[in-house]
């Protein structure tokens, strides 16, 4: 079936209509005519692939991947960069809008980070290539877990980029044992050190030795975990973490924790969270290692970070201890940490995973009535249901107010949108 592309929606696709069916297709632009094969139909809508683009739109450009579309990690290398700006900014407006009835008519500040070569981390599967393949290192297949062996990848740091090839032929050669199944590894700030984690059905030689192996190959090497997941063992060769550094605060990241990806936009992020002005309380809810708890340190009396993870907890309460900061650390989750909460803080940080916070949680949060609260979020519907809660939605009067809102490019070349919301509480 033709239809024509109306827009592009949250998820990498694009909406058409045929017969009476919400059609939605990935790798189009707006406007463009294509042909498009059923692949998934519902009573309501189908889902299907691009057959043949019919008419292109003047935007579409050449994808600088070989793997663009069998991939499954880019979404958007078919449009220039300054347009993948301009359309998130629309889908983060109507996500809003028609999700959480925040109408925000101010303008979307846009945070761009240079396109390619972005990623300080990498997460690679390690599988047959095809069936009776031979092993090979890559991403999964779009919308599948069958491999999609990589030779290349524009959007490594130039360290990752060395890394992928090293662990592409030494799995070639067979020096890595076969029942390897995912290797991650993440880069400092100077794109120098590396942290790796591999993971293995079983290890089939002595750890020291694995270990050796990869050392041989990769001098970049810090810190390696290696999990043997039959039994649940862990064995870790080196520190167990890499040094990061953002603006003035050094920042301890260890084999399990989170922290944010893209080597180029992070001390735009932190200036754009911490607010210039003094303050006597503020709370970094899901700190993570404290990206923002120690700057925030450096601006309020008294900060508290929250972490639930155990890993990011500890590395949060090292963070704190080597910056010699007036902050501490709660290893507890922000709900259970909220409900026992009594003071009034100045200023909160949100910075959620993709699930977003809890209903309990921004309720309590609303009741503690911090004076100012910065909301980071990597989901714009999840962000949406959220400052629903808070702001109201749909022109009523919530206990905030949207002072700004941001959207950092932190994932180029696809679908996901990192945004930044600041609010006021209402006098």
């Amino acid at each position: 079936m033709d239809i024509k592309i109306e827009k592009l929606v949250y998820g990498g696709e694009g909406l058409g209509h045929h017969d009476g069916h919400t059609v939605f297709v990935p790798f189009v632009l707006p406007d463009e005519v294509v042909s498009v094969r059923p692949t998934d139909q519902k009573k309501k809508f189908v889902r299907g692939r691009v057959e043949q683009v019919v008419t292109p739109s003047p935007q579409r450009a050449s994808p600088p991947c070989r793997h663009f579309t069998v991939c499954g990690g880019c979404h958007y290398q078919h449009i220039p960069y300054q347009a993948q700006l301009q359309y998130k900014a629309e889908i983060l407006r109507e996500t809003l809008g028609r999700i959480g009835r925040v109408e925000w008519g101010g303008p979307i500040e846009t945070h761009a980070s240079p396109p390619f070569g972005y990623r300080n981390r990498a997460q690679w599967k390690v599988r047959p290539a095809g069936p009776g393949g031979k092993t090979a290192i890559g991403y999964f297949q779009s919308g599948s877990s069958t491999l999609c062996a990589v030779e290349e990848c524009p959007i490594l740091s130039p360290r990752l980029t060395e890394t992928l090839a090293a662990l592409r032929d030494l799995i070639a050669q067979g020096k890595l044992p076969s029942t390897l199944g995912e290797v991650e590894v993440f880069a400092d700030s100077a794109d120098q050190k590396t942290l790796l984690n591999a993971s293995f059905e079983s290890f089939d030689a002595p750890p020291a030795i694995l270990a050796q192996t990869l050392r041989d190959a990769l001098p970049s090497l810090e810190t390696i975990l290696l999990q043997e997941t039959r039994r649940e063992h862990f064995e870790l060769i080196g520190p167990g973490f890499v040094h990061y550094q953002v603006a003035e605060s050094r920042y301890r990241v260890g084999h399990l924790s989170f922290f944010q990806v893209n080597r180029f936009l992070m001390e735009e992020l932190v200036r754009a969270v911490v607010p210039n002005e003094q303050g006597g309380l503020a709370l970094d809810l899901f700190a993570g290692v404290g990206l923002f708890t120690l700057p925030l340190a450096r601006r309020f009396a008294r900060v508290v970070g929250v972490e639930s993870d155990l890993a990011a907890a500890r590395d949060l309460q090292a963070n704190i201890d080597a910056a010699k900061v007036n902050a501490q650390h709660v290893n507890a989750t922000v709900e259970s940490l909220l409900g026992r909460w009594e003071e009034r803080p100045d200023f909160a940080v949100l910075d959620p995973p993709r699930a977003g916070v809890s209903g309990p949680a921004l309720v309590r949060l609303v009741q503690i009535a911090p004076a100012r609260i910065t909301y980071l979020s990597c989901d714009p519907a999840t962000l949406a249901r959220d400052l629903s809660t808070l702001t109201g939605g749909a022109g009523a009067a919530g206990a905030y107010e949207i002072t700004a809102l941001h959207l950092f490019d932190v994932f180029p070349q696809t679908f996901h949108i990192e945004s930044l919301v600041a609010l006021r509480r209402r006098e």
